[in-house]
């Protein structure tokens, strides 16, 4: 089971004590605050933030940003004696983002539900003035990020009728189920949740990238977490895959995009957050096939757990105090220590990637468990990156490890699945010029140079991902 975090409630995650930071944004931010409190302009300030954050690759923080600099003029003459002023809304959000940002986890920054709520509630006020614009939990978690297309396989009539019965019949209990639930109210609520996991298994195809077997590992991650009943997101998970059943008892043969996207985020948001245990490993699994990493748990106690937890508090204020530990990278200030180990590991990962891209060029050599260890390698330089605070460099390998693991999923099916399978085998020539493309942006990185986002090696891993192998 996934401990969750001892931290106080207005947190998220724990902070990054060896995560690099975003210096000018956070000075920006605590100068835009202190207008704010004080009646001023604050706008050119945020401006100078969301600069900054995108710079760094920090996508998600960034949005976050933006929002802000939309409603800043809107909260500067709002009243705070009214109910629909943004200038309550304005300045809680402010509060919390500048505070997660000196936390310098990116995880956090784009997966936090409390960030999230701010964000919407932004949004809703925003929207007063830009009528039909709409804000979804995916939009701060995946920013940026490609999706592959996701499967419906084909099953009979007959079987898609009874699953779907089956599903209706549980799915009432759940939507009605509250967060306090006890008692037989709780044992009515597990056996429905019980015959939903059921169905979702029953409905999973051979496909890696079918909805279901997606939509599973997102059910049993909510079960996991606690959040299966009574939280908003939850409820709607649940009804929209009863939509699908629909849409796929129709003949529809690929999930919607928007459903894939959601999905997907939910079931990242604890284990970004929180971290994943050996027990949950086939959900990160399914987290890995869609381009997605997250970190461990080695404590095996609740009182183990947070005892790391102050641990890493502890080294966060240490490591604040040693300003003379760091490199400069552009807009990041870095731990000097981490930055070593970060080039040490990521010089091991490119050759390897560099290596697997060359040898994909020649099919009669092609094999699918090299493909695996190549995402594999693209997936620790991502993390390590994250980590760090590269915004860019996590990106762009995250994406690659996504395009190999579509390679290595192609290269295994069997003709049954191949059949269901929406998108090829990216090509090798557009893993050989990511990963050149990634070496160059860690040649500045080791030089002491900012890398700037490689939006062309993105775009072609985005559309070999989302459209096409070429």
């Amino acid at each position: 089971m996934t401990l969750r975090s001892a931290a106080p409630d207005s947190f998220d995650a724990l902070p990054n004590p060896r995560g690099g930071a975003v210096r000018p944004a956070e000075l920006a931010l605590a100068e835009a605050l202190l207008a704010f409190e004080h009646h001023s302009e604050s706008t050119s300030a945020l401006l100078r933030a969301s600069h900054a954050l995108r710079e760094a690759g920090w996508l998600s923080a960034q949005r976050f940003a933006d929002a802000l600099v939309r409603l800043s003029p809107l909260a500067a003459e709002g009243d705070p004696a009214d109910a629909d002023s943004a200038r309550p809304v304005f300045g809680a959000a402010l509060r919390d983002f500048r505070a997660a940002l000196e936390r310098h986890n990116l995880h956090e920054l784009s997966c936090s539900p409390t960030l999230f709520n701010h964000y919407r509630a932004l949004c809703t006020h925003l929207s007063e003035h830009t009528p039909g614009s709409t804000v979804a939990f995916e939009d701060l978690a995946l920013s940026a990020r490609p999706v592959p297309p996701v499967s419906l396989h084909a099953q009979s009539a007959d079987q898609l009728a009874h699953l779907r019965a089956r599903y209706e019949r549980a799915l009432l209990p759940v939507l009605r189920s509250q967060p306090d639930n006890s008692g037989a109210a709780l044992a009515f609520t597990n056996a429905a949740l019980d015959e939903l996991d059921a169905v979702l298994t029953e409905l999973t195809g051979p496909d890696p990238y079918d909805f279901w077997r997606l939509a599973k590992a997102c059910a049993k991650a909510l079960r996991i977490s606690g959040r299966a009943t009574g939280e908003a997101d939850a409820r709607r998970f649940y009804a929209r895959c009863n939509l699908t059943l629909a849409d796929h008892a129709r003949g529809i043969e690929r999930a919607p995009r928007s459903l894939v996207r959601a999905t997907l985020a939910l079931l990242w948001r604890d284990y970004a957050l929180f971290g994943a245990a050996a027990e949950d490993s086939d959900q990160v699994e399914v987290l890995h096939d869609y381009g997605l990493t997250v970190d461990w748990h080695v404590a095996g106690t609740q009182a183990s757990e947070m005892l790391w937890e102050a641990g890493a508090v502890q080294a966060q204020a240490i490591s604040a105090t040693r300003s003379t530990l760091t490199r400069e990278l552009g807009v990041l200030t870095v731990n000097a220590h981490a930055y070593e180990d970060f080039l040490q590991t990521a010089d091991a990962s490119i050759s390897a990637l560099t290596e697997h891209a060359r040898a994909a060029d020649q099919p009669e050599k092609a094999d699918p468990s090299e493909a695996l260890q190549a995402g594999d390698a693209a997936y620790r330089l991502g993390a390590a990156a994250c980590a760090l605070g590269l915004g860019h460099v996590a990106l762009v390998a995250d994406a690659l490890g996504l395009a190999w693991r579509r390679r290595a999923h192609a290269g295994v099916s069997t003709p049954a699945v191949r059949s269901h399978v929406i998108v090829g085998a990216p090509a090798a020539r557009t893993l050989e010029q990511a990963a050149e493309a990634l070496r160059a942006m860690l040649h500045k990185v080791a030089a002491g140079v900012a890398p700037t986002g490689s939006s062309a090696a993105l775009a072609a891993l985005t559309r070999a991902i989302e459209q096409g192998g070429a």
